[in-house]
């Protein structure tokens, strides 16, 4: 009975981690939506939109913990309590750095950009499908999903790459553009942590299946 109990928690927590993914999904396609329609109500409303990511890692830190200390679990569901409790942590910074996003628009307002916003949104797509790819890889305990989806990190680079170079340019040819060229910069460098911290997701997933501690990339 007590196996079957902890399963039903560890179930439970899942749920609610499988809950916050879709959160970060969520604000994130607003966040950049934002910045793409320069909606600056729709930025403050992402800022709101954070605490209830706050309020499920609490959530799921406090039940954590609880499993952990009254269940004492073993083996693969000592691992699957802990690797939850740290994906939250993931998914939380994965929802703050979508919040930056949103207030490096609110800087820039509604004043024209100084490039067209090619690679940003190219950066977005592929975090994107990150997150969705790591809630799958949760959902149905694959592994080798999880590993596949952590290489995608490295076409995030390249465009933050792209990012940086083009706005580096432009900010030296006219230096009337420095301001917002670092914003954009700051919104391409959260596009990019967001992909790293999407990778961490990815070795939890593979540890709370396997057991095996790795870094990928």
């Amino acid at each position: 009975m007590l196996n079957t109990n902890l399963g039903l928690s560890i179930d439970t927590l899942k749920q609610y981690t499988i809950n916050m993914i879709d959160q970060c999904d969520n604000i994130l396609d607003l966040s950049v939506k934002c910045v793409l329609n320069q909606d600056i109500e729709g930025c403050k409303k992402v800022i709101q939109q954070d605490d209830k990511i706050d309020e499920l890692r609490e959530y799921i830190r406090d039940r954590s913990i609880e499993l952990l200390v009254l269940k004492q679990p073993m083996a693969k569901d000592l691992r699957y309590i802990y690797a939850l409790g740290s994906i939250a942590i993931e998914l939380e910074r994965i929802g703050d750095y979508a919040v930056n996003i949103a207030e490096e628009s609110i800087k820039i307002g509604r004043d024209k950009y100084i490039k067209d916003l090619v690679d940003i949104p190219k950066m977005y797509e592929e975090c994107k499908k990150m997150i969705l790819g790591v809630k799958e890889s949760l959902e149905n305990e694959d592994e080798d999903l999880a590993r596949e989806i952590a290489l995608n990190d490295d076409i995030v680079d390249s465009l933050y790459d792209r990012v940086q170079e083009d706005c580096l340019k432009i900010m030296n040819d006219n230096p009337q553009t420095i301001n917002q060229g670092v914003n954009l910069l700051f919104i391409g460098r959260y596009l990019e942590r967001i992909g790293d911290h999407t990778t961490n997701i990815c070795e939890k997933i593979i540890f709370a299946i396997k057991g095996e501690m790795i870094e990928i990339g």
